[in-house]
């Protein structure tokens, strides 16, 4: 692959991951840390292209572009697996860690993860695909990832707080809904996708239009509250501007 075409497969990834860097006002999260699950998610693509492969074989077969194929392959295989090895990545790499500890760090460590995924997977299609595949997916498949990992992340987020806390009941509740938030979102679009009719592509860019509304409000939303969202008691609250 042409140093242009892998160019084109890994920054529309990056570049999301520096703007929600930027967005995070209160106290930048180390970039060491950021690079880390970037990694994780990148080797948990690796990882779900072998369970997918071994769990599709429990599943019926339908002919491709039924309902019945998009349905298993969107949500039985892709967006179950995916975000569920995303997720793993994510916690393993920042459940402890010292530096979570304000609310929009879950988003930067959701986006981080699901942005490691999307880019090895990216850098696979367009190596294999070319540059027609390299400009479509930077606008949808790459966002439709990381936006996925900003919902995560909000929910991942107040797992952390509710543990803190000693809430064991709302945690673990806020744990499934990182998971099932995104697995829905994915499966959607994913459907979609599989269907591949002319009304489905249009289904398709309208889902996009708004997941890219709702996903860059959550991320100003909860850019702008996090001087107020630390989860411990000596959280500084600082004051700055919201761009």
């Amino acid at each position: 692959m042409s140093q242009e075409l892998m160019a084109l497969a890994i920054i529309p990834g990056l570049l999301i991951v520096l703007y929600v860097y930027t967005k995070d006002k209160v106290e930048k999260e180390p970039l060491g840390l950021i690079l880390k699950i970037i990694a994780f998610g990148a080797i948990v693509c690796i990882i779900a292209g072998y369970v997918e492969a071994f769990a599709e074989t429990f599943f019926p077969r339908y002919p491709e572009g039924s309902l019945g194929y998009a349905l298993v392959n969107a949500f039985g295989l892709a967006a179950f697996w995916e975000e569920l090895l995303k997720y793993l990545a994510l916690k393993i790499g920042s459940w402890k860690s010292k530096s979570f500890n304000y609310r929009f760090d879950g988003i930067v460590y959701g986006v981080s993860s699901a942005v490691g995924f999307a880019v090895f997977e990216n850098i696979m299609y367009v190596s294999q695909y070319g540059l027609q595949t390299a400009i479509v997916r930077a606008f949808t498949a790459v966002p439709l990832h990381a936006f996925c990992g900003v919902f995560m992340g909000v929910f991942y987020a107040l797992a952390k707080k509710n543990s803190i806390l000693g809430m064991k009941g709302k945690s673990t509740f806020f744990k499934l809904m990182a998971l099932i938030v995104p697995m829905i979102i994915h499966g959607i679009y994913d459907t979609f996708a599989f269907l591949g009719t002319s009304t489905s592509e249009y289904m398709l860019l309208i889902f996009v239009v708004i997941l890219y509304i709702t996903a860059i409000k959550t991320i100003k939303k909860m850019s702008a509250a996090d001087r107020h969202a630390g989860f411990y008691p000596e959280a500084r609250v600082i004051n700055y501007t919201v761009e």
